[in-house]
């Protein structure tokens, strides 16, 4: 049975990861900062947790995680703890460098020094390319320039990944992930904010949602099915990077079409207010993705169309809330 150790198993894609990873015949190690106290509602949703080995741990503590890999002797490493938020980073741009920067080195630390011989998966973004302004998809080779605290330490994060690669011989890779959502998104994000503040509206508990740039245009997918491309790319002869994206761009208008009308209403403009404390220093127009290599290496292509995956969110939130 293959050991896998996931950190941020209690995000949205740790909890679709750990879940895939256990169809697969894994023994799946979790890292979570209190057994006692974090909060597994994703775990619980999935009806996973007791299948889970959960190890108490903390991404700044570099003792910790060499003492964790050291006993474990994982055979894959899945790094996806991280403050994703990108507009908590500019609020706190030091606690934001010190998980999903400083954190990253750590744990690669630890890889490098108690189990060399694994493979390790480093959660990069799009949020990276920030500021390329193009009207093309953008691929492995697109220059990067992000434009948030956030992305910024992701960047460190991601050419550590990339160092440890060259210089060590180690099998350590990025999987440049576009937006990817899900019913476990959450409600801090944009999409499950409008998917769960539409059906509260339904349901007569909420008359509006208040939302900040309006205008942006993300390339978004599924989250479960981004997951198995971040196993695939550990089950290569060789670490590479890959961009896992759909390949489409869908406004926040579109989302929020498909949103409404799920519960029967066409024009949502009267339920919508915009507040400029949503609004981002720097703000990302669009990004749009090129998975070509993803598709020719790693035969990936994503399943769940973007109508599919709004329709999906908006049920469950109608769903949990009645």
């Amino acid at each position: 049975m293959p050991k896998a150790f996931i950190t941020g198993t209690t995000g949205q894609d740790g909890a679709y990861l750990s879940e895939f990873l256990i169809s697969k015949g894994y023994e799946v190690f979790g890292l979570v900062r209190d057994k006692e106290k974090s909060d597994f509602w994703r775990l619980e949703e999935l009806e996973i947790k007791d299948k889970l080995n959960l190890v108490e741990g903390n991404m700044t503590d570099e003792d910790g995680l060499k003492n964790i890999l050291k006993e474990i002797q994982p055979d894959e490493i899945y790094n996806l703890a991280a403050q994703t938020f990108v507009g908590a980073s500019w609020h706190d741009p030091i606690a934001t460098s010190a998980i999903n920067a400083m954190g990253t080195l750590k744990l690669l630390e630890a890889f490098k020094k108690h189990s060399p011989d694994a493979k390790f998966y480093q959660a990069s973004t799009s949020e990276m390319y920030g500021g390329i302004h193009t009207s093309f998809s953008l691929d492995e080779a697109t220059p990067l320039h992000p434009r948030s605290p956030y992305a910024t330490s992701k960047l460190f994060a991601h050419w550590m990944t990339i160092n440890y690669r060259e210089s060590f011989g180690l099998f350590s890779c990025s999987g440049i992930l576009f937006n990817h959502e899900s019913p476990l998104r959450g409600i801090e994000f944009v999409t499950r904010k409008i998917t769960d503040g539409v059906a509260r509206i339904k349901l007569g508990l909420s008359e509006s949602i208040s939302l900040g740039n309006i205008e942006a245009k993300r390339d978004w997918g599924f989250a479960g099915d981004y997951v198995e491309a971040m196993w695939l790319m550990l089950q290569q002869e060789k670490p590479e990077d890959f961009v896992i994206s759909t390949g489409v761009t869908h406004s926040i208008h579109d989302l929020l079409d498909i949103a409404f009308e799920e519960i029967g209403i066409d024009d949502w403009s009267d339920y919508i207010t915009q507040d400029p404390k949503f609004m981002r220093p720097s703000e990302v127009k669009e990004l749009c993705g090129k998975n070509e290599k993803a598709k020719k290496i790693l035969g990936w292509e994503p399943k769940v169309e973007f109508k599919e995956l709004v329709k999906m969110m908006v049920e469950k939130d109608l769903e949990r809330l009645r």
